[in-house]
């Protein structure tokens, strides 16, 4: 696949925040992780100071997986929809802090197991295949699903979104991911294998069955992100992987969170290099694969708040973070200003 090169954030932006956080009225380096924050945004802005954000957006894509049938997760099939549905009407976690932090959301249905009530451009299909067994997609169901997070990446942009959040909602999504980390890190199934929905130790042991089943399917594609997607991720990891991939493409800082987001961004950054120093990892996540995931990348998760749901929850907590590190940047006092030396 022919993809344009990812361009890096401004260099000369990057240059000036920290220069302006030197000339600030505070000890040297006492803004901590803060400035960080305000320098990568500067970057991803290309300005000094940067602005706040002022549209951040999530983007939900919902999916399930066949593999839920082997016993995977501690909720049953039809627990995506519901989980869809508590999105729409506000009483998800994240549906709930959104307006906290000023976010809006958006929930995208790329792959529900239930037939939808209207023709919807954005589904790829009913579920996925067992990957276990069969292939999770074809392959032009995979291209298809790839282009559609492309599509919706572009669509936020061009409505004005200035920071780009997204999320994943499936039953057996994280086992597919995992299966994927494993793949494109070289890592045994049972060292990616976390407890996903709160299962318990029966079921964490039919987890890791299956992502060794489903491993052993990837062997001969570890070095073809979108055949990984075809044989073991699902419509979801491919929009996310298509989602984060061009939001780089775009020029627009996302906030990363969660071992499914983390998988579409691992296999954004084998596809599109460089892709990730427009990414910032929301908090540390207790699944080992999307420790994995961000080490690979190269990142540092900002918060440590053992957050497990996917659905955008630990990335909405940072949008204030980036707001206030944007703010210091532009409006505490300089050394100068006090007349301190």
């Amino acid at each position: 696949m022919d993809l344009p090169a990812v361009t890096a954030p401004d260099v000369d932006a990057r240059r000036a925040a920290v220069a302006r956080f030197a000339e600030l009225a505070v000890a040297d380096g006492a803004l901590g992780r803060l400035a960080e924050l305000g320098v990568w945004l500067a970057a991803a802005q290309g300005a000094c100071p940067p602005r706040p954000p002022a549209r951040p957006r999530v983007v939900v894509i919902a999916a399930d997986h066949g593999i839920a049938a082997a016993g995977v997760s501690a909720h049953a099939g039809d627990a995506t929809v519901r989980q869809v549905a508590a999105v729409r009407e506000s009483t998800a976690p994240v549906a709930v802090l959104a307006p906290v932090a000023g976010v809006s959301v958006r929930v995208v249905d790329v792959g529900l197991d239930q037939d939808p009530d209207t023709v919807d451009r954005y589904r790829v299909r009913r579920g996925s295949g067992r990957i276990d067994r069969e292939d999770a997609l074809t392959a032009e169901e995979a291209d298809r699903a790839f282009r559609i997070g492309r599509s919706l990446a572009d669509e936020e942009v061009d409505a004005g979104a200035d920071l780009l959040l997204p999320a994943s909602i499936g039953v057996g999504a994280t086992t597919a991911a995992s299966v994927l980390v494993a793949a494109l890190t070289g890592t045994e199934p049972v060292a990616v294998v976390g407890r996903g929905s709160g299962i318990d130790d029966n079921a964490w042991m039919r987890k890791a069955a299956a992502v060794r089943d489903a491993l052993r399917r990837t062997r001969e594609h570890t070095r073809d992100p979108l055949a990984l997607l075809r044989v073991a991720g699902g419509s979801d990891l491919a929009a996310l992987t298509g989602f984060c991939l061009q939001a780089a493409l775009r020029r627009t800082p996302v906030v990363l969170d969660g071992l499914v987001v983390g998988t579409g961004a691992l296999l954004a950054e084998e596809l599109a290099p460089g892709a990730r120093e427009w990414w910032l990892v929301a908090q540390r996540s207790p699944e080992p694969a999307m420790t994995l995931a961000v080490e690979h990348l190269g990142l540092t998760p900002v918060l440590d708040l053992g957050i497990r749901v996917g659905d955008g929850t630990g990335a909405t907590t940072v949008v204030p973070l980036l707001q206030m590190a944007a703010r210091l940047l532009a409006e505490t006092a300089t050394a100068a200003d006090l007349g301190l030396t």
